[in-house]
Parts: structure tokens; C-alpha cells; sequence
């Protein structure tokens, strides 16, 4: 008996698609069940702790135990050079110290004191200076400048006005985002250090460079009047 051609490559391909077709036939396999991943664990500072803390970390040297560094001298008599974080934004306070231990803000005091201190203890101590009574300038910086600045900006150059993130102490001096610092009453030299090291690029951690370029068309003169102003509040 012969066997047409037709027949026998219908053949071959019948057993040909028979696996595919058992395959097809076989149920869906079940996609793997997500994994999920918890959330990290953000501890809730203990301002009580944090007092404690502020001195065994020797916090407290530079910045004063209130958190106002009043009399905190830089070594040759100088005050102002320390920061207050009297009432600081607890968020602003851990972000500059990972920037300080990462290296993206660069003080070398501060790179060592970064890298001894532990998360929870970190938040125990921020917590501890922004529950101080905020800081307060002595109101003699009314600087006609630094206050058109401060509340206007500059459009023509493009500078915002300061008091749209950092707010005006008519406002509880509260900054419009977690990680914004509180500036009014500031110390003056302080204040004057940042914004000449935000203007050459020296300080480069703000987000997306903000700082750098509302400060590069700022002269000596403006920054010395925005120094003035921010810190009389």
C-alpha cells in the first residue's frame, strides 16, 4: 500500500504539534506571590534622651546646651561661627549630618562627630534642640536690603524671595518643607559664611542646587544685608 506524500506530512505534523498543544492545555503557572519588603524603621526622637545625649556627644560645645551657641567662642573670640539649632527643624538636623558624614557637606569637625553618633541617638539629640524655645535675632537688623530681598527676591535675576521657603517668624518662623532649615535669627556670621560658600559652590548640598543659584548673583554688600536682616528676626 503506498502512502501519498500528503498523508505523510500531515502526520509529521500532527505529532509535531502535539506537545504544543498538551503544553497549551496545561494550567497557567501561578505567578510567584510579591515579596514585601517592610518599611524601614524611623525612630521617634526622645528630646529628654536627646539632652543627654547633646553632651555625652559633645554637641552642646559648639552649639551651646540650649541650642543657641551664645557663648560659644571660635578660639580667637569670635562668636557666630556656630550654628543655632535652638528650635531647628528636626529633618533639616539629620539630613546636614548624613550630607556631614557622606562627605556631600564637607567640615571636617563635623565628618568625624558624624560618624560616632548612631541613628536613634541622632534622633534623640535633634529632637532635643528643636524642642528649644526657637531662635530669636535682637531685632536690630532691619536692613532695608536684606529685607527687600528676603520677602520680594530679585526677579530680574532670578532670586526668589527667601521668605517662600523659609518663612518669616510672623509665620512661627516654620519652614515650608521637612528638610528646610529655619534661618530667622540665625547668628549673622554664620548666616554670611553659608551664603558666600553657597555663591562659589563651596557648599553644593541644597535640593537641586537651589541655593547655589539664588546665591551666584548676590554681591558681598547683599549677602552682608540678607546676614543682617535674617539675623535681627
Amino acid at each position: 500500500m503506498r502512502i501519498s506524500a500528503s498523508f505523510f506530512l500531515g502526520g509529521l505534523l500532527l505529532l509535531a504539534a502535539g506537545p504544543l498543544l498538551a503544553q497549551s492545555a496545561r494550567p497557567a503557572a501561578k505567578a510567584a506571590p510579591a515579596v514585601k519588603v517592610a518599611a524601614p524603621v524611623i525612630h521617634q526622637g526622645n528630646a529628654a534622651a536627646g539632652r543627654l545625649k547633646a553632651e555625652d556627644e559633645r554637641c552642646v560645645e559648639c552649639h551651646g546646651h540650649d541650642g543657641n551657641a551664645n557663648d560659644i567662642e571660635d578660639g580667637v573670640g569670635n562668636i557666630g561661627k556656630f550654628p543655632r539649632l535652638a528650635g531647628q527643624n528636626v529633618g533639616y538636623i539629620i539630613k546636614q549630618f548624613g550630607e556631614f558624614r557622606s562627605g556631600k557637606r564637607e567640615n571636617e569637625t563635623m565628618a568625624v562627630m558624624a560618624k560616632t553618633v548612631s541613628a536613634v541617638d541622632l534622633a534623640d539629640i535633634a529632637a532635643y534642640f528643636s524642642s528649644q524655645k526657637a531662635m530669636q535675632g535682637d531685632g536690630k537688623g532691619d536692613n532695608p536690603v536684606g529685607r527687600k530681598l528676603f520677602h520680594e527676591g530679585d526677579p530680574a535675576r532670578g532670586i526668589l524671595a527667601c521668605v517662600g521657603c523659609h518663612n518669616e517668624r510672623s509665620a512661627g518662623g516654620v519652614p515650608s518643607a521637612a528638610e528646610t532649615p529655619l534661618i530667622v535669627g540665625q547668628h549673622r556670621r554664620y548666616l554670611q559664611k553659608q551664603l558666600m560658600e553657597w555663591r562659589a559652590g563651596v557648599r553644593h548640598n541644597s535640593p537641586g542646587g537651589i541655593m547655589n543659584t539664588m546665591a551666584k548673583t548676590l554681591s558681598d554688600a547683599e549677602i552682608d544685608a540678607l546676614a543682617d536682616y535674617i539675623s535681627g528676626r
